[in-house]
């Protein structure tokens, strides 16, 4: 025949790489029957490597003419040939010893064998009758080997006919695990017909004998699975025991069934006339490559009950009947499998599981860890060992998800809520591309090996055959952006909190039983177990999957639930979180499934009611629990942008100031779930309460202004921070003390003073919010709560030149404009400064000021209260550190401008390192005012109310104690800190304070 009437552009096409020598080749195999028209040659196209079955083609005509022709004048039988010997090489070596065996690619209707159909042929191969082969054992090992290739080709004759391999893969690992169990009987037949020839070799028995010994083979691993690869070890555990009523007992049997196992082994992996086919690997056995190769059952059962590891118990995960005595395997099964669905209970079970696979990865050469399919991070292992942690955790008291195979599991778990269908599917997506890639590597050369090839060549053939990507660069891309995938859907799943917490359960609580519920909840804490069922009883009932879910969490949640120091009230928030979310996609899955947030829900839930009732507002702010940047304080300016945003969507002044007022209330979750949880100390958090506030109130002064419809030019307003909004200490609850300013303009002093105080009015009534209220409390202002509202700034320069009082100076130490004209605000600030920090003060004045705060003392404490345990007034608290600073303020900031600051403790350290305190003495101070600021915001937080004196009430004192991050019951150990810090701070106080500042510097 002529040479090809194609061109080398259609080669390259098609895939040849070789392009001159694909020419000529296909020349010579014309010659020799086979089309090679321009439209026969796009057959080759089909094929991984096309070069590969061209030559292969070329050397099966000149050694077998006929059979090449056969093919040659079928298009079907070419295509399936084409395909097979393009893929592997190893099949290729196969068919080339055999050529006969080409006559499977040409079978009608090809499909994947069953199990039964390959059992039966591999059996006929050896010639098995009564379970003994009646062939030579040369013979019957050739002829075993023959025949499961055949079974091979087959099921590579329809893997690499689908479009897509991975649609196919699932049907092929089964069929290849049918195919190593048929391999595994008919090597036991040989087995049986060795030991018991009278002229065999020694050991040899009676074969009534042999008869009478029954013998399973268990699989474990992926044969186990039944997700067998074309090249992979087969592990198997072998069980034995007498037939009853035979003439021997099980110690004979034992022996006889090792010689048994032994043959089994070498029929299959021993070199002979025929390649072997794979490795038998019996070393997951009790005591591995120690052990005994054969046991009876129960000496199966007392090793696994008493000295079994855990990961034996995760080997047995997938263990299955192969062959051999089918009633001794159902027997093994029924014993063995309840251990495992019990191993999970063990101690630190979880924790074991995962360095086990951490081991794994670190035993990885460092030059192949990047090319490992199996073994490395994002491979098949990281999928694996995720599935069978979670099968072994919740399989102990969930028996659907009890199956072998690791898409099965998926579907399981899945099915039963215990993982989101998206993952799931991800997985088992990713599990089919790697599993893919995994085939087609092996198929090459029918070798075990999970190493990604580094060559281009070698990469382009396997983009080819797994049909996955147009190029060998492109498959790269695309198995790396699996494997970043299945990494981090790996670690979100294999490390999460609720695996191991799930794993400690006894059985009653994992199961919510009812009839010794109500008892349960009462052990653990609850104070309304009857309450408690109710609202577990709404969250599980019914078939939905939110109700699936949830009787999937709950048992972890009520443990950590009662973990904290209100249960009942923390279910009844996490039921009401649920109804407002568990209808969303990401709510439930996000407490499953991320690190930590289940955990972390449960403790903000059971520990604060404020946190619990502002929840109900903002449930999605749930989702802040998932990372601790979510819980930080948002900056100041995109705060200010978002309400600047509000004010210029609402022109009227109720939905405005009610947006902003949401705002707020927003950011007080944010900033108390960072407090609760430890992520931000009470400086950043005060930080972020003063800026939120200060937001809210620019931004009602905004909406305030607009009824008046004033610019700066007629009217300058301001607002002054005073107290703690002024230092930029706010805690939770605190109130916002301000007062106003305004300058006439433009307008007649009349009429400004008219619409400065309908401004001020404004904002009392746009800033009242029931729900978190917002106190600006004027109480500082000139006069005190005799004084006008508002004062011009020119009134605020006059009344302080002349009737100023020693306590107002000392409460302009904190002012600090915060909302209003920028020139009005500079303007009040330079006139506070000159009262403020005064050039000079007199005797007299310092002894006012420490009357005063005797008088505080004695006055302003509620009636009744313990001087001890109030933490704003009380003795050591926070107005003794602030009167001292304030006082070293008073006396020397004209001087020194380092304690011309607002903030308390900025004015501490001033005074400190200026020598107006000892190092010591300052850090007693300082410990003082920080515990008292947390335990102020804490009470708050707990309570969800204002107070200010430290409850003698041992609940109450454990609630504030936990939201300290003290441990359960140490409510005694908060009270004993308390009062230790503020009683040596309070020495420190009165030695400084009623002592003159300036003796003791």
């Amino acid at each position: 025949m002529a040479r090809p009437a194609t061109g080398l552009s259609q080669l390259a096409r098609i895939g040849f790489s070789s392009l001159t020598s694909a020419r000529d080749l296909l020349g010579r195999l014309g010659e020799l029957g086979w089309p090679v028209t321009p439209e026969a040659l796009e057959e080759f196209a089909a094929a991984a490597d096309p070069d590969e079955a061209l030559q292969t083609l070329l050397r099966l005509g000149e050694t077998h003419p006929a059979v090449l022709g056969a093919i040659a004048a079928d298009p079907e039988w070419r295509g399936a040939v084409i395909r097979t010997v393009g893929v592997s090489r190893g099949l290729t070596d196969f068919l080339l010893r055999h050529p006969e065996e080409f006559g499977v690619l040409a079978e009608p209707a090809l499909r994947v064998p069953t199990a039964p159909e390959m059992l039966r042929r591999l059996h006929e191969a050896v010639r098995a009758e009564d379970g003994f082969s009646a062939l030579p054992e040369r013979e019957a090992v050739s002829a075993l080997r023959i025949a499961y290739r055949r079974e091979v080709l087959r099921i590579v004759a329809v893997d690499t006919l689908a479009e897509d391999p991975r649609d196919v893969l699932d049907a092929v690992a089964a069929a290849l695990s049918d195919a190593a169990s048929a391999a595994l009987s008919a090597a036991l037949a040989i087995a049986r017909a060795v030991a018991s020839d009278p002229a065999g070799e020694l050991p040899r028995f009676p074969r009534d004998d042999v008869r009478a010994t029954r013998l399973a083979i268990i699989g474990m691993g992926k044969a186990g699975a039944g997700e067998l690869n074309y090249v992979s070890d087969v592990d198997v555990i072998y069980v034995a025991e007498a037939q009853p009523e035979s003439e021997i007992d099980n110690h004979r049997a034992i022996v006889i069934a090792t010689r048994l196992a032994t043959i089994v082994m070498r029929s299959i992996s021993e070199s002979a006339l025929e390649p072997a086919l794979w490795e038998v690997d019996p070393n997951l056995r009790p005591e591995g490559k120690q052990g005994a190769l054969v046991r009876t059952l129960d000496s199966h059962l007392a090793y696994y009950e008493r000295w079994a590891k855990s990961w034996e118990f995760q080997a047995l995960l997938k263990h299955r009947y192969l062959a051999g005595d089918a009633e001794l395997g159902a027997r093994y099964h029924e014993v063995i499998d309840p251990l495992i669905w019990e191993s999970s209970a063990r101690e630190n079970f979880v924790e074991s599981v995962q360095r086990m696979r951490e081991r794994v990865t670190a035993n990885i050469p460092s030059e192949d860890v990047g090319f490992q399919l199996k073994l490395g991070p994002g491979g098949l292992r990281d999928i694996e060992f995720t599935v069978q942690l979670l099968q072994l955790v919740h399989g102990a008291t969930d028996a659907s998800v009890r199956v072998g195979g690791t898409v099965a599991a998926l579907r399981a778990l899945a099915d039963a809520g215990y993982i989101g269908r998206e993952e799931s599917g991800e997985f088992m997506s990713d599990y089919r591309l790697l599993r893919v890639l995994e085939h087609r590597l092996q198929l090459q050369h029918m070798r075990r090996t999970h190493l990604m090839p580094r060559e281009e060549d070698a990469l382009r053939i396997l983009a080819r055959g797994s049909r996955l990507a147009a190029s060998g660069g492109d498959l790269v891309r695309r198995w790396e952006a699996t494997k970043q995938r299945v990494r981090q859907l790996h670690e979100r799943l294999f490390y999460r909190p609720l695996l191991a917490a799930v794993a400690e359960l006894s059985a009653e609580e994992a199961r919510l039983s009812p009839a010794a519920a109500g008892a349960r909840l009462a052990a653990i804490g609850f104070r309304d177990p009857v309450g408690a069922l109710g609202h577990i009883a709404a969250l599980t009932n019914g078939i939905s999957r939110s109700a699936a879910i949830q009787r999937n969490l709950l048992p972890v949640l009520l443990r950590w639930l009662a973990d904290g120091a209100d249960p009942d009230y923390g279910l009844l928030a996490f039921r009401r979180l649920s109804d407002a979310l568990g209808g969303t996609h990401w709510f439930l899955r996000m407490v499953r499934d991320s690190s930590g947030v289940a955990e972390r829900l449960t403790r903000v839930l059971s520990g604060s009611r404020f946190i619990g009732e502002l929840l109900d507002r903002f449930p999605e702010a749930a989702a802040w629990l998932e990372s601790d940047d979510l819980m930080r304080p948002r900056p100041r300016e995109a705060l200010r942008a978002e309400v600047q945003a509000i004010l210029s969507r609402n022109e009227q002044p109720e939905p405005a100031s009610r947006a902003v007022l949401r705002v707020r209330r927003r950011e007080i979750l944010r900033l108390a779930l960072a407090s609760v949880l430890g992520v931000c100390d009470v400086r950043t958090v005060a930080g972020g309460l003063t800026s939120i506030t200060e937001v809210t109130i620019e931004g009602l002064l905004d909406v305030a202004r607009r009824g008046e419809g004033l610019d700066a030019t007629q009217l300058e307003f301001a607002i002054i921070g005073m107290g703690r909004l002024g230092g930029g200490e706010l805690g939770f609850g605190s109130d916002a003390d301000v007062i106003y300013v305004y300058r006439a303009a433009a307008l007649d002093p009349e009429r400004a003073a008219r619409a400065a105080g309908r401004i001020a009015s404004e904002m009392s009534r746009l800033s009242t919010d029931a729900r978190l209220p917002l106190d600006l409390d004027l109480d500082l202002r000139p006069e005190g709560r005799n004084g006008a509202l508002v004062r011009s700034l020119d009134s605020y320069r006059a009344y302080y030149a002349r009737w100023s009082l020693t306590w107002e100076a000392q409460a302009l130490l904190r002012a600090r404009p915060i909302a209003g004209d920028a020139d009005l605000c500079a303007d009040f600030t330079a006139l506070a400064d000159t009262v403020r920090y005064p050039t000079g003060i007199a005797e007299t004045e310092l002894r006012e000021v420490r009357r005063i705060k005797a008088r505080v003392e004695g006055e302003r404490l509620p009636k009744g209260a313990d001087p001890t345990r109030h933490v704003k007034l009380g003795r050591g608290s926070l107005s003794d550190v602030e009167w001292f600073t304030q006082l070293v303020q008073l006396e020397y900031a004209a001087e020194i401008p380092e304690l011309r600051t607002t903030s308390t403790l900025d004015a501490l350290s001033a005074a400190e390192a200026h020598g107006f305190v000892s190092t010591d003495d300052a850090e007693q101070l300082r410990e003082a005012w920080l515990f008292a600021s947390r335990v102020r915001s804490a009470m708050t937080l707990w309570l969800n109310r204002t107070t200010d004196v430290l409850p003698r009430d041992r609940d109450q004192l454990e609630g504030i104690a936990r939201i300290l991050e003290y441990p359960g019951g140490a409510a005694g150990e908060l009270e004993q800190d308390y009062l230790r810090i503020t009683r040596r701070s309070r020495v420190v106080f009165e030695h400084l304070f009623y002592d003159s500042v300036g003796e003791n510097t």
